[in-house]
């Protein structure tokens, strides 16, 4: 607010507050410039719920004290902290090889959402929650099928075998050897086998991801997905 906006912010409260009104001239110059200092951030409004008049009558409606200036600002400080938890960084639209680009519009939209100048981005309520996905959403995620373009999975598929052995042995219709605990080289649920190399003291030196799962694994995985079936 500037010094305008200030003493226009302070006549309503003098409406609301006989209280708070200065007569002497020179406590009025006091009291307009302590609250420009301290309120200089603090916008009169914004085009998205912030307004100072309304902090200003919250106030009086709970308390019979007269108003400080900490009575707006920690409103204002709680109606930014609300508006930032609502938001979901969109990815910004600048080159991501421009590093001072990238952050300054992240930065931007954060403080334009932060200041009730844009609306938070809720990229989020896409997918969580129980509200019902829109159709055409719903129709491009089911033609999609992954966040990861078949192009850019076959690309990835040498530098990352164990996972590219696991999508083909689904796609395939065979049981996904992942889903179960390995009992020959104890990898996890969701790890790919583990290799061991045995040094000249019969001591492990190194353990090593596998490509492909031990032969005891798949035939685990294939014996419970077929126990639903049995039953």
């Amino acid at each position: 607010m500037d010094r305008r906006e200030i003493a226009a912010l302070l006549a309503y409260i003098g409406r609301l507050d006989p209280r708070s009104i200065r007569t002497d001239e020179g406590e009025a110059r006091d009291q307009l410039a302590q609250w420009n200092e301290l309120l200089g951030d603090v916008p009169m409004a914004t085009p998205h719920g912030w307004d100072a008049r309304v902090a200003v009558r919250q106030h009086y409606r709970a308390s019979p004290y007269q108003i400080q200036p900490a009575d707006v600002v920690r409103p204002w400080e709680s109606y930014r902290r609300n508006r930032l938890a609502l938001h979901s960084d969109p990815t910004p639209s600048a080159d991501p090889d421009d590093q001072a680009a990238w952050t300054a519009e992240l930065v931007g939209t954060r403080r334009a959402v932060a200041n009730g100048i844009a609306q938070p981005a809720q990229a989020r309520a896409i997918t969580s929650g129980q509200e019902e996905i829109n159709p055409r959403l719903q129709a491009r995620l089911e033609q999609i099928g992954s966040c990861i373009p078949p192009a850019a999975r076959a690309a990835l598929a040498p530098f990352r075998p164990a996972r590219a052995a696991r999508e083909a042995a689904v796609a395939q219709g065979l049981p996904d050897a992942l889903s179960v605990r390995c009992e020959w080289c104890l990898a996890p649920v969701g790890e790919p086998c583990r290799r061991r190399r045995i040094g000249p003291n019969d001591g492990v030196r190194a353990i090593t991801p596998r490509a492909t799962p031990h032969p005891g694994r798949v035939d685990l995985a294939a014996q419970q997905a077929q126990q639903p079936a049995l039953a």
